[in-house]
């Protein structure tokens, strides 16, 4: 895992803030940017449903949102400074500046990485962190509830995809069948399975590594399949 030498994020608010900063320094067409509008959506959603009262535990939401925001934030700045960024977030680092990747491809790269290999460690973390465990109520429910905000801005990034490819050359149409291979909504049930897998494994270190190692494989296998390029190295660039 990358690790960072900035200061790591303490509140949902300084979440939010690097995010919009990170936003505002980066070219809009940059891989990491377009992951970054789509989390920023995300937090912003989380942190309306905890002032709304419609979360079961706020504070171990926000905790959760932090740690996992932190991994983040350490692939950020491992990128900006050259050095690695692990494997699992490795393929959308490696093509963010190739102009045949569509921004949905970059955006569910992303997803993929943040869900697949940093959400089940960070659930850890939290848990530890609260002296509670992954089965512990409302630790579930609260999950699931973050998880329905992801697929709920997984849909909106797929429609302004929709849109897009329906103004673009036939060429692109393989594209379609590419995007749809990628669901939220499964990567957070396999998630979950990773979680509780890590949790029972936390205090055998073999057995919680050999698992770690299987779900980054896993992780940047799918996250290189994502950012395949839309069109031959002849092609138009997709439309931004």
């Amino acid at each position: 895992m990358a690790q960072s030498h900035a200061r790591p994020a303490q509140s949902v608010d300084e979440v939010v803030e690097r995010m919009r900063a990170i936003g505002a320094r980066l070219d809009p067409a940059d891989g990491i940017a377009c992951f970054n509008r789509m989390h920023l959506r995300v937090a912003a959603l989380v942190e309306r449903r905890v002032a709304a009262g419609e979360v079961q535990d706020p504070a171990f939401v926000e905790r959760l949102g932090v740690l996992l925001a932190n991994q983040y934030f350490d692939v950020v700045d491992a990128a900006d400074a050259g050095r690695p960024v692990g494997e699992a977030w490795q393929p959308l680092v490696d093509a963010r500046g190739d102009r045949r990747v569509w921004p949905v491809q970059f955006a569910f790269a992303g997803t993929n990485a943040h869900l697949c290999h940093d959400l089940p460690l960070a659930v850890v973390e939290t848990c530890i962190e609260r002296r509670s465990t992954p089965d512990t109520p409302p630790v579930h429910e609260d999950y699931l509830l973050v998880g329905e905000l992801m697929v709920q801005a997984e849909a909106e990034e797929r429609a302004a995809f929709e849109t897009r490819i329906a103004e673009a050359a036939g060429s692109a149409e393989p594209l379609r069948y590419l995007v749809a291979g990628f669901s939220t909504a499964r990567a957070r049930e396999a998630a979950w399975a990773a979680t509780l897998s890590l949790w029972h494994q936390r205090n055998i270190r073999p057995l919680f590594d050999a698992t770690i190692a299987a779900v980054t494989a896993g992780t940047a296998l799918a996250g290189r399949l994502l950012v395949t390029p839309g069109w031959g190295p002849e092609g138009p660039v997709p439309p931004r």
